[in-house]
């Protein structure tokens, strides 16, 4: 019963979920084999299966929009940064080198890069600092090959924080960046 009811809350979310369109139908169909065939290993069949078995494994991941399969240095969505500095760490230049492999193999996807700061300064000195910050992900983007037209940016300032602590640790966290995928 109780993976009945699982199966059923995979499913509603599937179904409000946009998915990205895959070119040819040779892809789609080697895709939904592929799919079908490790849900039926896993002992599931038919569509539900391969659904189930798709959110499994590349996840929902709280995204509009399905982006990039979360391995790797894809897996990555956030880029932090140093108190006051829209500089990009040197550590992080792989993982947006990923993103533009990954943008330049899906001609279709688009980008919105949100800026984020913590709460210190004022509010509009936070957002041009968490412009400047999705600015710097964006131009390394495209020095990869992005074309500038699929990029979207947007500050948010300190107005979205993910830790409300008032010390540095979770200031650190809302220095960021924060990938987030969409199709056209």
């Amino acid at each position: 019963m109780k993976q009945l009811l699982w199966l059923g809350v995979v499913l509603t979310l599937l179904v409000g979920c946009k998915s990205m369109e895959r070119k040819g139908e040779e892809a789609a169909q080697g895709a939904a084999a592929a799919q079908s065939q490790e849900a039926t290993t896993k002992g599931l069949a038919g569509e539900e299966g391969a659904a189930l078995y798709e959110v499994q494994t590349q996840g929902l991941g709280g995204q509009e929009g399905a982006g990039p399969d979360a391995t790797g240095l894809l897996a990555r969505r956030i880029i932090y940064f140093a108190f006051d500095s829209a500089q990009v760490r040197s550590e992080d230049i792989p993982v947006i080198q990923a993103h533009a492999r990954y943008l330049a193999a899906n001609p279709q996807a688009r980008v919105t890069l949100e800026g984020h700061t913590d709460e210190r300064g004022s509010r509009e000195y936070n957002i041009a600092l968490g412009e400047a910050r999705a600015k710097a992900v964006a131009r390394l983007l495209e020095l990869n090959g992005v074309s500038s037209d699929r990029i979207r940016i947007v500050s948010y300032g300190e107005e979205k924080p993910v830790a409300l602590g008032h010390d540095e640790s979770a200031w650190q966290k809302n220095r960021r960046v924060e990938i987030v995928y969409g199709g056209p």
